[in-house]
């Protein structure tokens, strides 16, 4: 219990808090998107808000604390320190309710609504695919619209609620969760090792064929042992975004491959390929989820996330046997 002999400035203590008790969490959602976009313009774009609503909404917001929040001017907006220490309690405030939201959400028994998603070709079809049928089914109230395809997919645009995609990621406006990193594996078929010769260091590519996939493999590979990267603009016949063409590119004994685990490791099991310079660790590729920011809070995509999470990983290394 407050405790106040002088009776002006206990009123004016109540009613600063009252003013706070009744703060909306909208309000809140507000003045920290126009501090991280930097503008009441850009902020009123995010939120699909006029600019003039999300100025009032601060104004009112400033009035109720008794205390300025932003500093503004023709050319720039600044925050106040006052406005600093608010900013950080209303990030952890929405974050817990965010949080409880979600732990509400992922309970519910009863998921429904219709949804667009997006996979790769090769590791959508194999590993995903089928995880998406079996959350189906646990779900008959959610339907799935599931495209595959390897090509550069506008997710606003085209409708897409959820999106996996393997590596490198351009910079976006989308929302990007890391699933896993994808192992990947150097190999060749043994009658093109014999007749060419196996590599024994990074440097020996030079003198290969090699087989280029995806992105990253256009600007040549990189390999590492013992903390020590080793670049190699490699060149070669063939280049592809798709791993099965280079599989079988490298299956047909033209040339050395650098491809994931999941793409060649039932045909080094099999003796079709084999894996070379070992020791030497290629950056693995990551897996990750995307969703545009209208759809972070949405219960089926939090829900399907974590299902997908649960069921896929770990997956199996270039060590295991099938």
């Amino acid at each position: 219990m407050i405790n106040c002999r002088q009776g002006s400035v206990c009123r004016q203590a109540a009613l600063k808090l009252t003013g706070i008790f009744f703060m909306t969490l909208e309000d809140m959602r507000i003045f920290i998107m126009v501090v991280n976009t930097g503008s009441f313009t850009a902020a009123a774009e995010r939120l699909m808000l006029s600019k003039q609503f999300v100025s009032r909404r601060v104004a009112a917001l400033e009035t109720r604390l008794a205390t300025r929040l932003l500093v503004r001017n023709t050319r720039r907006l600044s925050v106040t320190d006052v406005g600093q220490v608010f900013f950080r309690h209303a990030s952890r405030i929405l974050d817990e309710v965010r949080q409880t939201e979600e732990a509400i959400s992922l309970r519910q028994t009863r998921l429904m609504g219709s949804f667009k998603i997006s996979l790769p070709h090769i590791f959508g079809l194999r590993h995903v695919a089928p995880l998406l049928s079996r959350f189906q089914q646990q779900h008959p109230e959610v339907t799935l619209a599931i495209e595959v395809n390897d090509r550069f997919v506008d997710l606003v645009g085209e409708g897409v609620d959820l999106a996996f995609r393997i590596g490198a990621l351009a910079d976006s406006g989308l929302i990007a969760r890391q699933l896993d990193v994808l192992p990947m594996v150097l190999c060749a078929s043994p009658s093109y090792l014999q007749s060419a010769g196996v590599p024994q260091h990074p440097d020996d590519l030079l003198q290969h064929q090699c087989l280029r996939y995806g992105r990253e493999g256009q600007q040549g590979w990189e390999l590492t042992v013992a903390g020590q990267r080793y670049p190699v603009p490699v060149s070669g016949p063939v280049t592809s975004n798709n791993g099965e063409v280079i599989r079988e590119s490298a299956e047909a004994s033209l040339g050395i491959a650098l491809l994931p685990h999941f793409v060649v490791g039932e045909a080094i099991r099999q003796g079709r390929l084999i894996s070379i310079l070992t020791d030497f660790t290629p950056p693995g590729l990551t897996l990750n989820a995307l969703y545009p920011q209208h759809r972070q809070h949405n219960p089926v995509i939090r829900a399907l996330l974590t299902f997908i999470s649960e069921q896929l990983f770990p997956l199996p290394s270039e060590t295991e046997g099938p």
